[in-house]
């Protein structure tokens, strides 16, 4: 089993990865935390910490025994760091949205196979008790095919979330609730109920004085017929994320806990019966799954198996594609006022950015 040495590029949701590596000591040593001052670095490290300090990038670039460079800075900067640090030799982990675009991923994947390097795209919430329940009932068949699902993406975002110049911008952010803040939910979904086949998608701003989306309705359709719904708003009074599944032999819906508004995967679950199905057949299949690690250690320990060559279950980079073709068709279907059918064709232009083209050139920040 292989320690492998970390650097965590960006102070912001880096602080939380930091944090989680720290739960596998075996398998991560943080390097390097860099970020854009001295202050921001002190106020994560722990005391007597040695991890070492950098606000250049370039120069952890060229650190040899650096095996992973963990990408944790605003989402516009992702594409330029995830290829600098493959080309010097590094495997990559990369906060969401991976990039902006599905000509960016696709970029992404040919300069992996020429530098043989791996792109970890950030998943977190995949991993956890409830949504191992979940799969576990549906490997045994008890749950049937599925029929419909319902999500909701209910959170709280004011002035001081908004307070980061580069946030609730096309240019910073890349995009609104639905990049930044749903994307999780409908990555779960994607995990159960298979691809997308078609989306109309309705997005507004109307609780924040931002040029991004704030709120929206979208109505899916999946490959294998299931319908599935999902509402969003940054406007709610909490943050709440839900998942409700209606299959055959049961339904299966997420916890609300205000504690893990962000780990609905790690929140307690309900699975409820439908006949000929019985709760004792249910409750005898959830009583042989084992606790899982969640959240980002969870993540990150299907990382190191993955290198290690053991058996995984890490996000893989045709995971960030599926995702980011998934907004691809909510922002065109949002425009064109329509139903939009999936794939996206290369030869579509929205292939290239769906960001409004006056928007596309680079700014600087830190996530």
């Amino acid at each position: 089993m292989t320690q492998y040495k970390v650097a965590i590029i960006g102070t912001n949701i880096g602080a939380k990865h930091y944090e989680s590596f720290q739960k596998l000591p075996e398998r991560f040593s943080v390097h390097t935390l860099c970020g854009l001052t001295d202050n921001a670095i002190n106020q994560i490290l722990q005391p007597n910490s040695k991890t070492k300090v950098s606000l250049n990038f370039e120069e952890v670039l060229k650190v040899k025994e650096i095996d992973i460079i963990d990408i944790c800075l605003p989402p516009h900067l992702h594409f330029s760091a995830c290829k600098k640090a493959m080309e010097a030799g590094k495997h990559v982990i990369c906060e969401k949205p991976l990039v902006s675009s599905l000509k960016e991923v696709d970029e992404l994947e040919k300069i992996s196979k020429a530098t043989g390097k791996i792109i970890f795209p950030v998943f977190q919430y995949r991993y956890g008790l409830g949504f191992s329940k979940l799969k576990a009932l549906i490997k045994s068949g008890l749950a049937g095919n599925p029929l419909v699902a319902s999500l909701e993406t209910h959170w709280n975002r004011g002035k001081d979330y908004y307070s980061k110049p580069w946030r609730g911008t096309w240019k910073g952010e890349q995009g609104g609730a639905i990049l930044s803040h749903s994307i999780h939910i409908h990555d779960l979904v994607s995990m159960i109920l298979g691809p997308v086949s078609n989306v109309f998608a309705k997005l507004t701003t109307r609780v924040n004085d931002i040029e991004v989306e704030d709120c929206a309705a979208l109505s899916i359709e999946m490959k294998n017929g299931t319908l599935v719904t999902s509402s969003i708003t940054l406007g709610a009074a909490n943050d709440t994320s839900r998942l409700r599944f209606c299959f055959e032999g049961l339904t299966a819906e997420s916890g609300a806990s205000p504690d893990k508004p962000y780990s609905p995967a790690d929140d307690k679950w309900d699975f409820l019966p439908r006949a000929p199905i019985t709760q004792a057949q249910i409750d005898e299949v959830l009583s042989k799954v084992k606790e899982p690690k969640s959240w980002y250690a969870g993540m990150f320990e299907e990382i190191a198996n993955k290198l290690d060559g053991s058996q995984s279950d890490e996000v893989k980079l045709s995971d960030a594609r599926k995702s980011l073709e998934f907004v691809t068709a909510v922002y065109d279907s949002s425009r064109q006022n329509k139903n939009i059918k999936l794939p996206i064709s290369k030869c579509n232009p929205i292939y290239n950015s769906w960001l409004p083209k006056k928007d596309k050139f680079d700014i600087v920040g830190e996530q």
